[in-house]
């Protein structure tokens, strides 16, 4: 090198290192075309229609599960899948089984269906949940609650006969009880619990997760991240996500959140002890030389 550098001048080049046992990849994923998307493009005020409640997918949006699903083998994704969190709602939970569930339901072999046929109009057939990594529905990844009617869900007990192997004991009561008729949930509060639910993705042991949620939670989660990032890095993680499209990043935990320890590292030198760097070593050295 012609010169030494300054102790305190930044080397990085806009790069950022982190422990491996401190970064999940998370797999996001916006759920397919709902009935309730059709009509509010047509028309705004149609989210106000009770008629939309627990807005179910499209045939359209059965076609889009079906691509991201073929997607997801062919990119190897299937099989590095260790969690699928989606959300409690009808369209939601279509899409997590339609794109990550099992290929049907195998004869001669009893495992619980992630879908039985036809749940929620369908028209679908049922879905195994045969060599499938575990499912969980969680509030905290919900859309916007409150006034829409496409945002508001049914009774868990309604649901669980629908997706028998859901795990729904992360939900507290059986009715809706977050959706209110005359209040939406501000944005700035809906970014608050986007970001509580990305801290209790730390008190999960699988690194590698696919959630499954809405338009609305991805964008105003997400915008808090990105601003120490070039431009076009802070666009591919904030753009507005298509109906039944999948984007992986990686999170990190940097104010130790977690408790993982790492399953790689090594400790190195048998016995313990300090290692004294060469460096170190040919300064105090009589000739100059490293030992």
């Amino acid at each position: 090198m012609d010169q030494l550098l300054s102790k305190d001048m930044d080397v990085s080049g806009g790069q950022s290192l982190y422990p491996l046992h401190r970064c999940k990849t998370i797999h996001l994923v916006r759920h397919a075309q709902g009935i309730h998307n059709v009509e509010g493009e047509m028309n705004h005020s149609a989210y106000l229609s009770p008629h939309l409640f627990d807005a179910h997918l499209t045939p359209l949006g059965w076609e889009q599960v079906d691509n991201l699903r073929k997607h997801v083998h062919a990119s190897g994704l299937s099989k590095k899948v260790e969690l699928v969190i989606t959300s409690p709602l009808l369209r939601t939970m279509q899409t997590a089984v339609g794109v990550f569930g099992g290929e049907g339901c195998p004869d001669g072999i009893d495992v619980p269906l992630l879908m039985v046929a036809d749940a929620g109009n369908s028209n679908h057939p049922a879905i195994s949940s045969l060599y499938c990594p575990p499912f969980i529905a969680v509030e905290g990844c919900r859309e916007h609650l409150g006034v829409h009617w496409c945002d508001k869900r049914r009774s868990i007990s309604e649901y669980k006969p629908l997706f028998p192997a859901i795990d729904f004991s992360m939900i507290e009561c059986d009715d809706d009880v977050l959706w209110e008729p005359d209040i939406r949930e501000p944005n700035e509060h809906l970014a608050a619990r986007g970001m509580e639910f990305l801290n209790w993705l730390w008190t999960r042991k699988e690194k590698e997760i696919a959630i499954v949620t809405h338009s609305g939670f991805l964008i105003h989660t997400l915008s808090a991240f990105g601003n120490d990032c070039h431009p076009d890095v802070k666009n591919e993680i904030c753009r507005p996500f298509k109906n039944c499209e999948l984007r992986s990043m990686v999170i990190v935990d940097r104010s130790m959140i977690g408790s993982d320890s790492s399953t790689t590292d090594y400790p190195g030198k048998i016995p313990s002890g300090v290692d004294v760097p060469s460096d170190v070593t040919c300064i105090n050295h009589p000739d100059g030389f490293s030992n």
